[in-house]
């Protein structure tokens, strides 16, 4: 019995690792390519499914995606309503792998292998390695399917095990709710609605579970299945990302119960879908002492569940969102959400796409409290108030915090295997987020000169005050040009940039000279004057530092 155990969990075990390889090889093949069209995905619902089901078919596994889509909604980079949209396709998507492994290509599995190994671990070029992770995957994924069915064959003839496979009888409604309960159980402990499809595919498959109580068990395993996108919402301050999460959990468990309810109804159209239109022969056809068919009409009643679950939420879009909205936390920005450190799930470090969709809210949100930070100073000089003065540190301990988090998870993330792509795109955050903290330590510059200025009650000429004010408001237009631009570039971005740029070191002249001329006929005091220069420079260095950044957003296109 031991050994039945250790041949099932290691055939169970090779099953996983071979999902693994192959989703984290498609996702390094197509690289940003997934995040550039999840990102373009319009709030039409039906491109949006349409686009959920062909890239979670691609990367073959619908948690990958949930997760990118929860990073991206956390990151503002897509709308509630559009990640709802595309979660439902996601669920469609992952039916793929049980169709997959319905066709029975166990026989390819050891040549995958054979191809696979050293064209993971000794070609020299990225683009083959991840070719070879992704067929080596495709081997494994079938050699742990041939595995459990040979570890679980002498079960078949075992009596405890034919008893205790018994309590699985789909004929009782008390025997249905049975087998969804333990699907959604082991799919949560697995976080793998695959693994367990394919657990229940090779069970029926010996024999060991007929085809109602085995299409009960997948149907668990979709509910189960929505635990990873639970888990990728903690820690957020997102309302929208809890929301996502829990509409697609309401998606699978309401459908669940749709299907329970006409449950035998739904039995016969995967019978008649299976016989009728794949042309399969009865599940229940026995060859060799198993059950070779069951596995088709199971990958079918998968698909059929999903794609019919899929199109009825997609008519009721709103109503799907508004029940996860009513289930989910009132508000999860509750407080100083402005000083708030980055931070990062730690299911996403094996998601390069998802783990940079992080990276940039938590960058966007960095530049808001920039943002912040210089209105901060400039308020200070204006207001003459003391309380608003001491607000500059905690903006700078705030900055500084959030640069070494965001650069520390950028580090690490560089020490997985990447492509070429994506290793270009997170050398591009660190030198945004840098850059940040430049503009950072110049308003804290600004501030203390800020400061200075109010403990002296150094005062300024009409002129100086007007111009101070105009220069001022072009650096603030050219910080909420860049905020906006790591979100969304906006067309023509260099070249506004480029405007932008030009002027403020135009404004920066002119009125120095300007100043140097009042100062000469007395017009301004030296200890205020020089200050006011200062104050010119301090601006003018932000001016760059947000060119600099500009520049980093537009070479991403």
């Amino acid at each position: 019995m031991f050994d039945v155990l250790i041949q099932t969990l290691g055939g169970l075990g090779i099953f996983i690792l071979g999902m693994k390889f192959m989703t984290e090889g498609l996702q390094m093949a197509a690289g940003n390519r997934i995040r550039n069209v999840l990102k373009a995905v319009s709030n039409n619902r039906v491109v949006g499914f349409a686009t959920g089901a062909a890239v979670t078919a691609l990367v073959q596994s619908s948690s990958a995606t949930t997760v990118m889509l929860i990073s991206f909604v956390s990151a503002g980079l897509m709308s509630l309503n559009q990640a709802v949209g595309v979660m439902l396709g996601c669920n469609v998507g992952t039916t793929m792998t049980a169709q997959l492994i319905a066709f029975k290509l166990s026989s390819l599995a050891l040549p995958a292998i054979t191809i696979g190994v050293p064209l993971k671990y000794f070609s020299p070029r990225k683009k083959y390695r991840y070719l070879g992770e992704v067929i080596l995957g495709f081997g494994l994924l079938f050699f742990g399917m041939t595995v459990m069915g040979d570890g679980l064959k002498p079960l078949r003839a075992d009596p405890e095990f034919i008893a205790f496979f018994t309590k699985f009888d789909a004929s009782s409604m008390g025997g249905v709710l049975l087998c969804v309960a333990t699907g959604c159980i082991l799919t949560m402990i697995l976080q793998s609605s695959s693994a367990t499809v394919g657990l229940t595919m090779t069970l029926a498959t010996q024999g060991l579970l007929d085809f109602p109580s085995a299409m009960a068990l997948v149907l668990g395993e979709n509910i189960g299945t929505t635990i990873t996108a639970e888990l990728a919402t903690i820690g957020s301050s997102c309302s929208d990302s809890h929301r996502a999460a829990r509409s697609n959990t309401m998606f699978n468990v309401l459908g669940v119960c749709i299907m329970l309810a006409i449950f035998p109804f739904f039995l016969q159209g995967v019978e008649w879908v299976s016989v009728h239109l794949t042309g399969a022969q009865p599940w229940d056809m026995q060859v060799n002492g198993e059950y070779p068919y069951v596995g088709r009409y199971l990958a079918n009643g998968h698909t059929l569940f999903n794609l019919t679950n899929a199109l009825v939420f997609l008519v009721f879009l709103p109503a799907l969102i508004r029940v996860g909205t009513w289930c989910s936390p009132k508000d999860k920005t509750a407080g100083d959400d402005l000083f708030r450190l980055p931070v990062f799930d730690q299911h996403v470090e094996d998601n390069p796409v998802a783990a940079l969709a992080q990276v940039r809210g938590e960058i966007h949100r960095m530049s808001i409290t920039v943002n912040a930070a210089y209105a901060n100073a400039l308020e200070s000089l204006e207001k003459r108030d003391h309380r608003t003065v001491k607000m500059r540190q905690r903006f700078e301990t705030h900055i500084n915090d959030a640069h070494k988090a965001i650069s520390t998870f950028l580090a690490k993330t560089m020490q997985s295997e990447l492509n070429e792509e994506i290793s270009n795109d997170i050398a591009e955050q660190i030198r945004i987020v840098n850059n940040l903290e430049r503009i950072g330590d110049a308003v804290e510059a600004l501030g203390l000169l800020c400061e200075d200025i109010v403990d002296k009650e150094l005062r300024f000429s009409e002129n100086a005050m007007g111009d101070l004010f105009v220069i001022s408001a072009k650096v603030d237009e050219f910080l909420n040009m860049i905020n906006q631009a790591l979100i969304k570039q906006p067309e023509g971005l260099m070249a506004r940039a480029e405007d932008t740029e030009r002027a403020i070191d135009a404004m920066r002249e002119t009125m120095r000279d300007a100043h140097i001329e009042r100062l000469k006929v007395g017009k301004c005091g030296i200890e205020g004057g020089l200050a006011f220069i200062n104050l010119l420079a301090r601006l003018e260095k932000i001016g760059d530092y947000c060119y600099s950044i500009a520049r980093t957003v537009a070479m991403q296109r």
